[in-house]
């Protein structure tokens, strides 16, 4: 069982969660999908806990959050967000700085292609939200399951053999069988920010062979991750919408 996940920006308390709930699921292998970092007041020990799962083989690649801490340019960036961009490079080592710099921008493996935000320009970070996109990112790649984060929202999207994307909002915790006819994308939302409406964390557990996906909401302790955001002197938005979900 593999364990997608992405988007976890920082929030200790969110990733915490969905380790201990993808443990319980029965996950054996894990893919963090980037954005490991910004918005949140744990850059530090999420970057430690992410080293350690790749030192026993996981799959990580790198999120556009992940690069800003170490690029010299972020004039794309949401004021807030370059803001805490400007605060986590201060909390970081030169090894943690060191070992964001090296994540690939992706990985592909047994057919599956792991990015954060899309197939056909990966280190343009491009949002996948809607079928146009997601249509775009498909025949970027020749893997038939892509997974990726970027969008904070979970969604399935698939294409048939004519090409026709459709989506799906998939149900947390309904299992989706894959159909082997079609090829598909996953965005599996996000642990550390949802952006839905819903502030339960989010992430996705795939089954390689049944085909069988399931996304999970993962409640949290998101009071005590908004306290350490304002605690930490960062925008009080940040701090606020963890709650909200938004």
């Amino acid at each position: 069982m593999l364990a997608i996940l992405t988007d976890i920006h920082a929030n200790r308390e969110a990733l915490e969660a969905c380790l201990a709930h993808a443990k319980r699921h029965g996950a054996e292998r894990y893919a963090f999908l980037g954005d490991f970092v910004g918005y949140g007041a744990d850059p530090s020990w999420v970057i430690d806990t992410l080293q350690a799962f790749a030192a026993q083989g996981a799959i990580l690649v790198m999120g556009n959050h992940d690069q800003a801490v170490f690029q010299a340019t972020r004039d794309n960036m949401h004021p807030n967000a370059a803001k805490v961009v400007e605060w986590t490079k201060a909390q970081l080592t030169p090894e943690q700085t060191a070992f964001l710099q090296a994540l690939p921008l992706t990985h592909e493996e047994d057919d599956i292609l792991f990015v954060h935000a899309n197939a056909w320009q990966p280190s343009g970070w491009g949002y996948i939200d809607g079928c146009m996109e997601a249509g775009r990112s498909l025949r970027a790649t020749r893997c038939a399951l892509t997974f990726c984060g970027h969008m904070h929202q979970p969604m399935l999207y698939h294409a048939a053999i004519n090409g026709q994307v459709a989506a799906f909002q998939p149900v947390a915790g309904t299992s989706i069988r894959l159909s082997n006819r079609r090829r598909w994308l996953c965005i599996p939302g996000a642990v550390g920010q949802p952006r839905d409406g819903n502030p339960a964390a989010c992430y996705a557990l795939y089954d390689p062979l049944e085909m069988v996906l399931t996304t999970h909401r993962v409640a949290y302790d998101h009071a005590t991750a908004a306290q350490k955001i304002l605690a930490a002197g960062l925008p009080a938005f940040l701090a606020d919408r963890l709650s909200r979900g938004d």
